[in-house]
């Protein structure tokens, strides 16, 4: 069983962890595609591989949540990303306001890191209490 603080401590490196695979993301991506909707499918696919690793990591070194098969583990990813819905609107309310009013990408960046920050800990609490609740051990 881990305390609390490892917990914490955990949690946070992954956040980090995932909020650089999640602005690594969008970096490449904007690299690659620079049209009209660059910002926004940056964000989006930042986002979605943010997600993953982030679901991994607090599922198997958080919650140390094991699910009963694919199909469960696929629900638990559902109901984990439904949880994500708010917290995501944190996180680019953040980080296009933040182009909005600075225009620049690495403004834009730290807008995101911001949201990421916040939406994490509410991300946390709200996946506590409704997602990782009882293990298929």
């Amino acid at each position: 069983m881990l305390t609390s603080t490892k917990i914490a401590l955990y949690y946070v490196l992954f956040a980090l962890i995932a909020t650089g695979f999640n602005i690594g993301a969008q970096d490449i991506s904007v690299r690659i595609y620079t049209g009209p909707l660059s910002i926004l499918l940056s964000v989006i696919l930042g986002t979605a591989v943010g997600l993953i690793a982030k679901y991994i990591l607090d599922k198997r070194y958080i919650f140390r949540f094991k699910t009963r098969n694919t199909l469960h583990d696929g629900q638990v990813f559902a109901l984990y990303s439904i949880m994500g819905l708010a917290t995501t609107a944190i996180f680019w309310g953040f980080e296009f306001t933040f182009q909005y009013l600075f225009d620049s990408k690495e403004m834009r960046y730290l807008g995101g890191i911001i949201g990421l920050a916040i939406g994490y800990i509410v991300k946390y609490h709200l996946d506590k209490k409704f997602v990782f609740r009882a293990s298929a051990e």
